[in-house]
């Protein structure tokens, strides 16, 4: 269906219910309740995850099916979130034009990236990458000020002319952001007993958007297209001596890649039209390399899992303070309980990066093909426990 096998579009359904139900999966422990701290259903975390699940599905197009290392992506996703909110100053709060010259100015960006940078590859592709989003970076912060704002950051105001629509509200305020009228901010609450559940349209426009990333993903990686960027990742010399020329196909992977991390960043902007610079800086290309790797590299579901994991450690234990922690220790003996409450705050807090840090280590170590090689293992373990249960069930005839 939809032109994929059956393991596809069975994987294509896991990841439409994952989304589509993200507001129950990650709402799992009461409101009222000491867990309810590792809840994630929020509009604005949900958002994040599926945003950064398109942009590392478009990484991994590149890295994932040429081999080709990028650590300058992030100058894609902020261009894109650059050119999202010049559309909604200049033309209408409307996402959709917004959104289509993210993709396309990222695009044109990826080109004139990816020509110069295709020309070398392994470790000298990859400084190539980190030097022009350093670039673009330091340009944002000075001679592009114009344009991008520098520190400040490019944002809405009263003074925008907005050809086809309004500059300000009946109230005198920025109009928000909407999609035919409706606003990406809206958003219904439902209180279900002790649980609170949070349904946000422009969350679900977010991960409209991710299913279709990720369906044109899976189209990409079964193409004929597909097939000759593994043979670029498995020899390009042998390639090289069929006659085949690579370098077309490397650089359409790269343009495609940019072109899913500038739809990234229009919809970063769509959601809360701010433009910063930082979204450039080769911290945030950092990211999408972790959440590809964590996730698994050159599968499908591995991304969007990585980047789930990864914002979720983000948001979640960044916020695990000492006195969240005093709570939960607080039933222990007063030195014990300290010394919990110690050793704890080392790994969050603002100390969450050594908590990934950790697990990247793991991940790298025991588990190579990430989150997705984990699953595999775990179905092995539980298929081969079955078996060895039915067997064990099974009785021989008496002879």
């Amino acid at each position: 269906m939809f032109g994929l096998d059956k393991k596809d579009f069975s994987l294509l359904l896991v990841v439409i219910a994952l989304t589509m139900l993200a507001p129950f999966i990650l709402n799992p422990f009461p409101t009222d309740s000491g867990l309810a701290q590792f809840n994630a259903g929020y509009p604005d975390l949900m958002q994040r995850f599926v945003i950064f699940g398109i942009f590392a599905i478009g990484f991994n197009i590149l890295f994932g099916l040429t081999g080709y290392l990028s650590f300058g992506h992030a100058a894609f996703l902020g261009v894109g979130s650059y050119s999202a909110v010049w559309m909604f100053k200049l033309l209408s709060m409307n996402i959709i034009p917004a959104i289509i010259l993210s993709v396309i100015v990222a695009g044109l960006f990826a080109l004139l990236i990816g020509y110069i940078s295709l020309r070398r590859s392994g470790i000298y592709f990859s400084i190539l990458t980190l030097a022009f989003a350093q670039m673009s970076f330091a340009l944002a912060y000075s001679v592009l000020t114009p344009i991008t704002n520098g520190e400040t950051g490019l944002q809405l105001t009263l003074d925008d002319p907005r050809i086809l629509g309004q500059s300000a509200t009946a109230d005198g305020s920025i109009p928000v952001t909407n999609l035919f009228g409706l606003e990406m901010r809206d958003t219904l609450q439902w209180e279900l007993g002790a649980w609170t559940f949070q349904f946000n349209i422009g969350y679900y426009l977010c991960a409209l958007v991710m299913i279709f990333a990720f369906y044109l993903s899976i189209r990409i990686f079964r193409s004929p297209f597909g097939m000759m960027l593994r043979a670029v990742k498995s020899n390009q010399q042998r390639l090289n001596y069929t006659g085949l020329n690579p370098r077309p196909y490397t650089l359409a992977a790269f343009v495609i890649s940019g072109m899913y991390a500038g739809l990234a960043g229009g919809l970063m902007a769509a959601m809360d039209p701010l433009a910063g610079a930082e979204r450039m800086q080769w911290t945030a290309s950092g990211e999408v390399v972790l959440m590809t790797i964590l996730g698994g590299v050159g599968t499908l579901i591995g991304p969007v899992l990585g980047a789930g994991l990864l914002k979720y450690m983000e948001n979640i234990l960044s916020k695990i303070n000492k006195s969240v922690l005093e709570g939960w220790f607080s039933f222990m003996p007063d030195g014990m309980s300290d010394l919990f409450v110690f050793v704890t705050n080392l790994f969050v807090g603002k100390q969450w990066h050594i908590t990934t840090g950790v697990i990247f280590m793991l991940v790298i170590i025991f588990l190579p093909g990430g989150l997705v090689e984990l699953g595999k293992r775990l179905r092995a373990v539980l298929g081969r426990k079955k078996t060895n249960d039915s067997g064990s069930a099974s009785t021989e005839p008496a002879e």
